[in-house]
């Protein structure tokens, strides 16, 4: 996908309820080189999620921070300047340990601003 297109898709999404791009394909795709782009074309704030994430999770203690995930997300998004964010590296979501629906809080997240998320893996038909 060409960053013009994204683009395109960015601003389209602008109208929905949930402001939620993903860009799909197993590692090593090109995903992170295409927000880089982006980035570059458009200015656009961009976040290694789980680097950021893990830092901030080492504040609180393992019991309570499957609670405290999706409020630390959102600050983390908060924190940046800009309509549309990029997340890269979202891997984070996935332990199970954390026990969060990575869709369902990129949703979440998704309502007030654009994000742009780099998911690992594959689309096929209507299955994630």
């Amino acid at each position: 996908m060409r960053t013009d297109e994204l683009g395109k898709q960015i601003e389209a999404a602008r109208s929905r309820y949930y402001r939620l791009l993903l860009i799909v394909g197993p590692f090593h795709s090109g995903k992170t080189q295409i927000l880089l782009q982006l980035v570059q074309d458009a200015g656009c704030p961009y976040i290694n999620l789980s680097l950021v994430l893990s830092q901030k999770l080492l504040e609180y203690p393992h019991r309570i921070r499957t609670l405290r995930l999706p409020r630390i997300v959102e600050a983390i998004i908060d924190d940046t300047v800009g309509d549309t964010v990029l997340l890269d590296n979202i891997e984070i979501l996935f332990d199970p340990a954390l026990q969060q629906d990575p869709l369902r809080l990129l949703q979440y997240i998704s309502r007030t601003r654009n994000i742009v998320a780099a998911w690992s893996g594959k689309f096929e038909g209507r299955t994630l």
